[in-house]
């Protein structure tokens, strides 16, 4: 039951991960635990993830990776473009609510 309420929206876990991105577990752990691939919920010690953050996430790792960046400057490069969408987001939203700001 807890499975289709996660497929529903949009989660996969992480021997899921496995599969479809052609992933190791260990992997799939190491980006976890070092920040690069967020937990949206834990249940009975099963992890999910949202699908199209992983995709996304995971194509962007395996980019850097390949330019020759450590996980180190990845996770600093993740966390730097999540808080520009956050900005975007906020000031988008402020000026929604608020047009006479942008006048």
């Amino acid at each position: 039951m807890l499975y289709n309420q996660a497929a529903d929206n949009n989660m996969i876990t992480a021997k899921e991960i496995m599969r479809e991105f052609e992933v190791s577990y260990q992997i799939v752990n190491h980006y976890t635990n070092f920040g690069l691939l967020p937990v949206v919920i834990k249940k009975a010690n099963i992890r999910y993830y949202d699908r199209d953050t992983v995709k996304g996430r995971l194509k962007k790792i395996r980019e850097l990776m390949q330019q020759g960046y450590s996980l180190s400057l990845i996770r600093k490069k993740l966390v730097e473009e999540i808080d520009v969408e956050n900005f975007t987001n906020s000031s988008e939203n402020i000026a929604k609510r608020n047009p006479q700001i942008t006048k």
